[in-house]
């Protein structure tokens, strides 16, 4: 009985390689292809916002000099 037991084993470990060599081998370009179509419409929306947006005017801000002669103190 003990010499069927490491029998098993090695079998067991063939059916195993085989299960995750044709796990491994799988045929993946069906997610691929949603995935890069995906991208491709990222890709598109971006470049639609970045030609069509107008660049956001900011005001200048103040020279540290003329920040600085504002009192924040509540004594001032």
């Amino acid at each position: 009985m003990a010499a069927l037991a490491w029998l098993l084993i090695p079998l067991f470990a063939v059916v195993g390689a085989a299960i995750w060599g044709s796990w491994a081998s799988r045929n993946k370009t069906i997610g691929d292809v949603a995935e890069l179509a995906g991208y491709a419409r990222f890709r598109d929306a971006m470049e639609r916002t970045h030609t069509t947006a107008a660049e956001p005017v900011r005001p200048e801000r103040e020279p540290a000099a003329t920040a600085s002669a504002v009192s924040t103190s509540p004594s001032g």
